[in-house]
């Protein structure tokens, strides 16, 4: 049964199928140019879309993934296209790293540059240029992902300048990489990187010498698993976490969306929790929690009061942090069910600069394009920074 959209706060203004190839995961807008990675099955990698008629958003460039790999995350800055490169469900052969791309022309990227991981690949890239690209990556000898520091200087030949890793606990004697706890990625803000830890939690890290990160502190919490994304919100001294839903119908831990207090750096604490979307969502086929946060890029849409994450089958939630202790969901969307989908799998968000709303579904969905109606853009201008 094909349910219709579940709409409060949005209107949708364009769409792509991504030419049939709609596993989509990241995406990032950089002027008329929209980057969109794909999750893997479709065979497809990287497409780029012009959207400067948002309406009719027309793909220009895509191309596949290479074998046995997914290359399922972009990042863009200074005239860069990053793209990662893992090992996609036991590909043999595949490849692992990151391909670096000139953006002289921003919708016709040529490669220009790599960075060998060694392992299992690069899952994930946080990058707005400058000098470091921050990882999560499996290099060989390492049986979950660390951080990855890769010096960007030369962007034809990056190169690691360090990595930071922790033992999970329990560990005697002296930890080797299988004894490290995975991460999935970190977000920077200026010498501190905020990580969410795949088993449980979050870790700040002085990254002031890149060569030799320090951890500064690490907190976990219950119910929790998968912690994915963790947002800085340094102007109110709060980091915002998600914890990946991986299981469908519910199974196993709620993840959900948390608001940490980071005032003492050195002993972070869970303030709030966010709304945890009402309805049948558990009964409705694939996965049901939270997901990705827009990450307040430069040169996108950057609060620090109004937060916009994914919640896979409950679609884009966004709430209003005015009372840290108390958020406040002023909005959602959720797509109709994709034809020959079980339910909606909403997977990304990027906010662009506009207040202009781009999220992806991760099975056959592709990229919807979303504007805000007269109440939520009002709310959003606001609270923008």
């Amino acid at each position: 049964m094909q349910r219709p959209a579940d709409v409060d706060g949005f209107n949708l203004v364009g769409h792509s199928d991504l030419n049939g190839f709609g596993d989509g995961m990241q995406v990032i807008r950089e002027g008329d140019a929209l980057y969109v990675a794909h999750f893997g099955p479709s065979g497809m990698g990287t497409s780029i879309l012009n959207v400067t008629d948002l309406s009719h958003p027309t793909l220009v460039r895509q191309w596949e993934s290479p074998p046995g790999s997914h290359t399922h995350k972009v990042q863009v800055g200074a005239g860069l296209l990053l793209v990662n490169e893992e090992r996609f469900r036991g590909g043999d052969p595949f490849t692992a790293g990151m391909v670096v791309y000139s953006l002289d022309d921003p919708f016709d990227p040529v490669r220009i540059g790599h960075f060998d991981s060694g392992g299992q690949g690069v899952h994930r890239i946080w990058w707005t240029g400058g000098d470091y690209a921050y990882l999560s990556a499996t290099p060989d000898g390492f049986s979950g992902r660390i951080l990855v520091i890769v010096d960007m200087t030369d962007p034809e030949r990056p190169v690691e300048a360090g990595r930071w890793w922790t033992p999970r606990s329990g560990v005697e004697g002296t930890p080797g990489p299988a004894d490290a706890r995975p991460i999935h990625h970190a977000l920077v803000d200026e010498s501190r990187a905020y990580v969410g830890m795949w088993d449980r939690g979050m870790a700040i890290l002085d990254i002031s010498d890149v060569g030799n990160p320090q951890t500064v502190s690490t907190l976990d919490w219950l119910p929790g698993g998968e912690s994915h994304t963790c947002l800085p919100l340094p102007g109110r001294n709060l980091v915002v976490t998600t914890d990946e839903a991986t299981k469908n119908r519910c199974a196993g831990e709620p993840h959900m969306v948390r608001v940490v207090n980071v005032s003492d750096e050195s002993d972070p604490q869970v303030l709030a929790v966010c709304p945890v979307p009402e309805g049948d969502f558990c009964e409705r086929g694939l996965r049901f929690g939270a997901h990705c946060l827009h990450e307040n890029r430069p040169g996108s849409y950057v609060s620090e009061e109004v937060v916009f994450a994914t919640y896979f089958n409950a679609g884009l939630r966004v709430y209003d942090l005015a009372d840290p202790s108390e958020p406040v969901e002023i909005a959602h969307w959720i797509p109709a069910t994709p034809p020959g989908q079980e339910d909606v799998q909403i997977n990304d968000v990027f906010v662009d600069a506009d207040g202009i709303v781009f999220a992806t579904d991760r099975v056959l969905g592709g990229v919807y394009i979303l504007e805000p109606n007269d109440r939520l853009g009002e709310r959003m201008r606001e609270a923008a920074i």
